[in-house]
């Protein structure tokens, strides 16, 4: 069993169309709008917690941006983030903004004023945080920056919600899956919908492995050999 979980394929790259929208649906549909060029704001700033799909958005953008011959950069924020790299691109995606140490809060200030005046590229931004409650202590103009665009609550599945995604998920696998299982998944493995969906997958290519069904008891084996 071990072997098996370790033999199974990676989950497939965030996309817009595998991001599973929930209360989510307007901010998707203005993020297709703005590549289609039907909104006319390429400042947008994302906020919400751990887990609610924030990265997946941006990285599902800037894939969109790279099919579509842009020039694209994308910076998963730390400490020593620099953004020069971003100062020529068409389409900047900057994930977790509150992790920026006061030079990178700097450089970031000045990429957005650039982008702001050249008035051309996309700017995506992504924080914990609204940006009246960032705390970005150096640059406090940066935080008012970031609240003049369009700022969205990325808001994080229900359990109702991420059952409806398993579902749907293992049925495109003609994978018949219990509310009780999917109850099982949500109280006692990795919550997150990217983790769910690779449990799904292990537990399809397990079951087919062994000839068995998919229920609690297949469950609870593959989450403790994974563990």
């Amino acid at each position: 069993m071990k072997q098996l979980v370790l033999d199974i394929a990676p989950s497939p790259p965030p996309t817009l169309a595998n991001f599973v929208p929930g209360r989510n649906a307007e901010l998707l549909q203005t993020l297709g709008n703005i590549l289609a060029g039907l909104e006319r704001e390429h400042f947008v700033y994302l906020w919400g917690g751990t887990g609610c799909g924030k990265s997946h958005l941006l990285q599902g953008m800037a894939g969109l941006c790279m099919h579509d011959k842009m020039s694209t950069a994308y910076f998963a924020c730390d400490a020593n983030t620099s953004f020069i790299a971003g100062s020529d691109a068409d389409c900047v995606m900057v994930d977790d903004v509150d992790r920026l140490n006061a030079d990178a809060q700097i450089g970031l200030f000045n990429l957005y004023n650039g982008i702001r005046e050249e008035g051309r590229a996309l700017l995506l931004v992504s924080g914990s945080a609204a940006p009246a409650q960032l705390k970005l202590k150096v640059r406090e103009d940066l935080v008012t920056r970031l609240g003049w665009g369009l700022v969205y609550q990325v808001h994080e599945l229900t359990d109702e919600e991420k059952a409806k995604a398993m579902k749907s998920h293992s049925a495109s696998r003609g994978l018949d899956l219990s509310q009780e299982v999917c109850d099982y998944l949500l109280r006692h493995g990795r919550r997150d919908l990217p983790s769910l969906m690779a449990t799904l997958d292990a537990l399809d290519s397990y079951s087919l492995a062994n000839r068995r069904k998919v229920t609690v008891p297949l469950v609870r084996e593959l989450l403790q050999v994974a563990s």
